[in-house]
Order: structure tokens, then C-alpha cells, then sequence
């Protein structure tokens, strides 16, 4: 992969140019785009900025968030040619800050869950994982140094864990989601795919100008507490095996673990997260539904048939779990730094299984909104498994700082 933060430093010390290192991303996806689709569109033109952090940056953008100057078809038909007038505020927070937007990634429909194109850059028999996979396995095939992503169930978070790629979904609402096609209003959350948790903080120093992201360290000697999320159906051996290496290596580094339990709140939030995501859907999709209902994508279209039934007072009920459960899930902070979970079920599924894996443990954490970092763990049979890392809602850099020290305990281990 491509370290912004390795780019960054050569680009300062002036070893590298940004132009080059613009170039350097160019030459990259021609090399590999054949061999994974990452990009519906990749913008040969793009040049690098001459000012600003993340100038000589190459950056992806998934295919949901507006652009003015490429397409914006969300990955469905019924938008194919779809020209925003203007771009979305993260791609603005990106080109201020220097970046050069590179080309347009590859999203399930509506970031959904039918598949795209896109193969997994460690196994083109598997799949990159959904929504963002073109973003994920750009960022993991080392085309780009940065990529945008959105998260409503897994959709950064299980990607990033699938194709080997560090990820963050921030805490909800850091970045806006103006100008990103919405499925979720209450879920959606704009989210980046870098080599590493310093590229990201990188990445969100540069976008937000926010002070907690500048000079970030790994964390000392971190307060760790294990949640298998058992309520969330078994996982494979790959990602158990991949958990223990985590934890293996976190101890050896110095760091206090313990397995806990969540609180009965915080599991009956986990179940009603669909109900959230699938009311808010109907509405968002309320237009497509209605007059392009045939052009919708498959899976989409019969998850969309089958949850048309859902009530306001289901779905207003389940907003009072939800809110029950992250004043639950605050309190366990006091006693833990971060948590430390799966990011996905397993490794990639096959690509014939035209699935781009289960969000199960990805979707509470989404409605909880905290912070959450996928860390590369290990490879197991030739494909990637991440774990995930958690902090306290708002507690973004410590997150990415406990993320660095995992990296660096696993690199020794």
C-alpha cells in the first residue's frame, strides 16, 4: 500500500514532488485497475494542488458522494450519467486541504449490498467486501494512499478488514454528509481508508483542521476490553484466530486486557438496528421506490419489498433503544480506553456467493456511533483479517492512537 504519511514526509523533506507523487498513484492504476475494478472512473487529467497538507495526495471517492466534475450514478441505472453541479463539503474539506481527487470509486447500489465489479487485490476469487469496495480495495491494492468511504451497516469498517486496508469510521456526524447520497439519515457516516491508522489521522488532520489529530502517538500501555458480541450469531476460526493474535500481541506490548460482557441495552440496540436503517431507506429511496421501482437493484429491491410494512412507532421505538443504549455503552468507557472487537465474520467470501459479507458486527457500533478502526491483522489462506477498535463517542484520535499502538504490538509480535 501507499503511506500518505510516508508521502507526506518525503514531500516535506523535498524528496518527492507532489506532482510525482500524483504521478505515482496515475501509473498504479493502470498497472493493476484491470485486475481489480476500484474505479468507475479514473480522472487521467488529475494533477496535484500546489498548497496545502495533503498536496501530491491522490485520493478515491465512492461513487454515492457528488462531484462537479465526474459523474456521480451511486451504482445503480437509474442515475447512469447523473452530473452534479456542484461537489459534496467532504470532497471541498479534501481539495482545500490540497488533495487531488483521483477518480471515482465503485459502490454497491445506493450502498446497498448487490456487488459490484470489483475483485479483492488479494484474491480475485473473493469479493472486496460492500459498500465501499471500490474504495477498500483501491486503497488495499496500493493504487491511492486515501479513499472516501461511507458506512450505514459495515460498509468501511468490514471492506477495509476484507482487503487489508486500515479504515476509520469516525464518531457520527465529524464529517458532513451533505452531498452524499443518503440511505440512512440517522446511520450514515462518511468514513476513510488509508495503509495505516497515522495515514488517517493524517487524513483527518488535514480534511477537519481539528487540533487532536495533529502529533497523534500510539497509546502507552492502553485499557482494553474484548466484546465478542456473541448476540451477533458465531464467527469463523479465521476471525476468533485473528482476535487472539490481537490480543496476544497487545498484552506482550504492555496492555491491560479483559474479556467483558455489554450491557442488556446495548445488545437490544444491536437488534434494532435494521429497523432504523430500513424505515429511514424508504423514505430516503422514497422517489426510486416509487417511480423506478423495476431499476432498482436486485437484493436492494426485494430488501426494500419486504420491510415496506415498518411503522412509525416501530421505528420511533426503536430510537429510544438506541439512544438507552449509547448512555449504557458511554458508561463502560469509564472503566476501558477502547474496545476491541471482529471487524468482519470471517475472511472474504467468495465471489460467487454474490454477497459482499454480513455487517453483523460492524451495524452497532454504526448506530452507537462511536469511532471505530479496522487494524490488519494478519493473512489466513492468502486473505486479510482486520480487528476493530473502538473509543468512546467523540474520542477520535484516541481510537486511531490505541489503533497505532495494536499495529505496532502486531508488527513485533
Amino acid at each position: 500500500m501507499i503511506s500518505l504519511a510516508d508521502l507526506q514526509r518525503r514531500i516535506e523533506a523535498g524528496e518527492l514532488t507532489p506532482d510525482a507523487a500524483i504521478a505515482q498513484s496515475h501509473q498504479a492504476i493502470e498497472a493493476k485497475e484491470k485486475d481489480v475494478r476500484a474505479f468507475v472512473r479514473h480522472d487521467v487529467s488529475a494533477k496535484a494542488q500546489g498548497f496545502g497538507p495533503l498536496r501530491g495526495i491522490a485520493v478515491g471517492i465512492k461513487d454515492i458522494i457528488d462531484t462537479a466534475n465526474m459523474p456521480t450514478e451511486m451504482g445503480s441505472e437509474i442515475y447512469r450519467g447523473w452530473q452534479p453541479r456542484s461537489d459534496a463539503p467532504v470532497v471541498m474539506m479534501l481539495k482545500r486541504a490540497g488533495a487531488t481527487i483521483i477518480g471515482k470509486t465503485t459502490t454497491t447500489a445506493f450502498a446497498s449490498r448487490d456487488p459490484t465489479q470489483t475483485l479483492n487485490p488479494h484474491n480475485p476469487g473473493h469479493t472486496p467486501g460492500g459498500s465501499s469496495s471500490g474504495s477498500a480495495a483501491a486503497v488495499g491494492a496500493g493504487m491511492i494512499p486515501l479513499a472516501l468511504g461511507t458506512q450505514t451497516g459495515g460498509s468501511v469498517i468490514r471492506p477495509a478488514a476484507y482487503c487489508g486496508a486500515a479504515a476509520i469510521k469516525p464518531s457520527f456526524r465529524m464529517l458532513p454528509t451533505v452531498g452524499v447520497k443518503c440511505y440512512s439519515w440517522a446511520l450514515d457516516t462518511v468514513g476513510l481508508f488509508g495503509s495505516r491508522a497515522e495515514d488517517l489521522a493524517r487524513g483527518l488532520l488535514g480534511m477537519t483542521g481539528r487540533t487532536e489529530f495533529s502529533g497523534i502517538v500510539p497509546a502507552k500501555s492502553p485499557r482494553i476490553g474484548v466484546v465478542r458480541q456473541e448476540f451477533a450469531e458465531a464467527v469463523e476460526p479465521a476471525a476468533e484466530e485473528g482476535l487472539l493474535a490481537a490480543i496476544k500481541a497487545a498484552e506482550k506490548a504492555g496492555a491491560s486486557v479483559q474479556t467483558i460482557d455489554l450491557p442488556e441495552a446495548v445488545k437490544e440496540a444491536w437488534r434494532i438496528h435494521p429497523i432504523i436503517q430500513d424505515f429511514e431507506a424508504h423514505r430516503a429511496l422514497a422517489w426510486e421506490f416509487d417511480e423506478r421501482h423495476d431499476e432498482i437493484a436486485p437484493l436492494l429491491r426485494a430488501s426494500l419489498d419486504e420491510t415496506v410494512g415498518l411503522t412509525p412507532k416501530q421505528y420511533d421505538d426503536a430510537r429510544r433503544i438506541a439512544r438507552r443504549g449509547r448512555r449504557e455503552l458511554g458508561e463502560l468507557f469509564e472503566g476501558f480506553d477502547v474496545l476491541l472487537t471482529y471487524s468482519a465474520p470471517g475472511t472474504a467470501p467468495a465471489k460467487e456467493l454474490a454477497s459482499t459479507g454480513s455487517p453483523r458486527y460492524n451495524r452497532l457500533w454504526t448506530l452507537m456511533g462511536n469511532p471505530c478502526v479496522n487494524v490488519p491483522v494478519m493473512k489466513i489462506g492468502g486473505l486479510p483479517i482486520g480487528v476493530q477498535v473502538i473509543a468512546r463517542f467523540g474520542n477520535d484520535s484516541g481510537a486511531l492512537s490505541a489503533a497505532w499502538f495494536l499495529e505496532n504490538a502486531l508488527a513485533k509480535s
